[in-house]
């Protein structure tokens, strides 16, 4: 019933009753006083009827002022998800597209009315789906964000590479909810990153390999740099108190050497079995291919530092230890079923070094980790970094 015929109908009844109450008044069989009392009574009713109206009436105006809000809301929302630049789909708990924009139907070459509807997993490359379903199962068990990378098949069967973020609409999970995924194309980056990878393969491969012991000083030349084959090697100095001070971790693919820092004391330790190989400051000009090469890597080191830097500035030795075990589980780390596996045993006497503390303060830490369940050991004296906590 509409608002402005319901209110008619109550103006209507209110003549009503003024004028049965008169011909009520004026009839010899009804006393004066009951029909008095019965009109009164229904007046009451009345009115109140006619403020309970008022009400739905305010209501009903509140009601409308919050769908126009909504809906204006959500056409900002549709706008926005429609004009984002990534690939952006909604789908069901179970990988059914729900909603997708345009970016995902030009990744996935298809027109964006039929991506509705279909499975996900069908886009996904082949050797790629066991990794699609065990992530997936992941946030259907934590209910959190999950970010890992896959690659896509278009309709066309061209492959993209993609970084994937993938989170829940809800805080809590469950058969009915929906998940929100967000795909960036790093298909460039990616052969970018394979050219490099093939050209640091053939550098290595053209030269014959130095292998150096764990806990060997290494010597350094500053005719030349050293590239990291195989294993992990400190880079350090020494303070006036002559205390160690850690200034890098150089893994596999990176280079270092006197020529890449400017301070006075700068030590190179194995800290595993290490492969190395030499590569002249004078191939490095006469060799562009070489130069670019070692660059890209460089800036790995200069990113790796400003970490290192960064902790150093934190009061809460707490805090040092957990984030450098965070930074070498990125640098070291190798995916296992509990975690990420440091593939370097690291002495606690290193871990202080870098964490400007004491070996004793570090031991005491890491069985606190261990006894929060965020840090386990191996058979080997790994230490492996809990799933968990990350």
């Amino acid at each position: 019933m509409k608002k402005n015929g319901f209110s008619s109908q109550l103006t209507a009844l209110n003549g009503r009753l003024t004028e049965l109450f008169n011909k009520a008044t004026t009839l010899p069989s009804i006393p004066s006083y009951l029909a008095s009392d019965a009109f009164k009574e229904l007046s009451f009713a009345s009115e109140e009827l006619q403020v309970a109206y008022e009400q739905i009436l305010h209501q009903n105006s509140e009601l409308e002022r919050v769908y126009d809000e909504l809906r204006s809301a959500n056409q900002r929302y549709r706008a926005i998800f429609e004009l984002m630049p990534e690939a952006y789909l909604i789908t069901s708990a179970s990988g059914k597209i729900e909603e997708a924009n345009s970016a995902a139907a030009q990744l996935l070459n298809i027109q964006q009315q039929f991506l509705p509807g279909k499975m996900l997993s069908l886009f996904i490359h082949p050797e790629d789906r066991s990794t699609f379903y065990l992530e997936t199962s992941r946030i259907h068990r934590r209910s959190h964000k999950q970010e890992w990378q896959l690659r896509f098949r278009d309709r066309l069967g061209e492959t993209h590479y993609t970084a994937v973020t993938v989170a829940p609409l809800s805080e809590t999970l469950n058969e009915g909810d929906r998940l929100l995924w967000c795909v960036r194309n790093i298909t460039e980056q990616k052969r970018a990153q394979m050219a490099l990878t093939a050209s640091l393969a053939e550098i290595q491969q053209e030269r014959t390999p130095h292998v150096y012991d764990k806990g060997e000083i290494i010597p350094l030349n500053p005719q030349t740099l050293w590239l990291v084959c195989e294993g992990l090697v400190k880079l350090s100095t020494f303070c006036e108190n002559n205390d160690e001070m850690l200034i890098g971790l150089v893994g596999a693919s990176m280079p270092f050497g006197c020529h890449l820092t400017a301070l006075n004391i700068y030590q190179a330790t194995a800290l595993s079995e290490v492969k190395l190989v030499s590569i002249s400051m004078s191939e490095l000009s006469a060799f562009p291919i070489f130069a670019q090469v070692i660059l890209g890597q460089y800036n790995r080191r200069l990113q790796q530092t400003e970490l290192l830097l960064a902790n150093f500035g934190r009061r809460n030795v707490e805090e040092r230890l957990w984030n450098l075990l965070c930074l070498l589980k990125e640098e070291i780390g190798e995916p296992v079923a509990e975690g990420t596996r440091l593939t370097v045993r690291l002495t606690h006497q290193d871990l202080a070094n870098a964490c400007s503390t004491s070996r004793v303060t570090v031991t005491r830490l890491l069985n606190k980790f261990r006894q929060d369940n965020r840090l386990i050991c191996d058979r080997q004296h790994h230490l492996i970094v809990v799933n968990s906590q990350l």
